[in-house]
């Protein structure tokens, strides 16, 4: 091993842009076709996962550290606000809520969460819509989760609960002037 400093120990939580949150198992020195390699081994515990990472293209791929407290309490504000929904069609929406998730940025994540949350009394999504939302919503609990030292379920109830306390207020505004149509199209 080299004696430069590395940007992450092992045992430090990372976010590695296209899979959440994994954990620095190891630091090693491989030769791989002729060339010595410092590697990062990355283990992803609910993916079962072990990746893979050299040290000189962690920059080029987004690895970074958990973000900090001021990023994390912005993206729980994210989830507080008016959703966004574009009237595109479904395919490209899809599109763009997949690479703001896998962009690793905790608080686009948090935007396609708030997006895509259905409270209990909202319509059903469509199978599409709830395989990104909870995609969204354990990248950025599992995230959640490591920073505040909890489980990815504690860490979800939490969002949840935003949510959940949040996003009526949004729906009843949106549905106040359709249900006043709706009475005068009936008298």
């Amino acid at each position: 091993m080299t004696a430069k400093a590395h940007a992450f120990d092992v045992g430090d939580y990372v976010v590695y842009p296209k899979h959440g949150v994994g954990r620095v198992i190891e630091l090693l020195e491989q030769e791989i076709a002729g060339m010595k390699l410092e590697l990062y081994v990355l283990r992803f515990e609910k993916e079962r996962m072990t990746l893979r990472v050299p040290v000189n293209k962690v920059e080029s791929i987004g690895m970074r550290k958990l973000a900090s407290d001021k990023t994390l309490r912005e993206a729980l504000d994210t989830l507080k606000g008016k959703p966004k929904v574009k009237r595109t069609m479904w395919s490209r929406r899809a599109q763009e809520y997949e690479a703001k998730i896998n962009s690793g940025d905790l608080i686009s994540i948090a935007e396609v969460t708030r997006d895509l949350f259905r409270a209990d009394d909202q319509p059903e999504q469509s199978y599409s819509e709830r395989q990104i939302f909870e995609a969204a919503s354990s990248r950025l609990a599992r995230e959640l989760g490591a920073m505040e030292k909890t489980d990815e379920l504690s860490a979800l109830k939490k969002i949840l609960a935003i949510l959940n306390e949040h996003a009526p207020k949004y729906y009843e505004a949106a549905a106040a002037p359709v249900v006043a149509v709706e009475v005068a199209a009936v008298v």
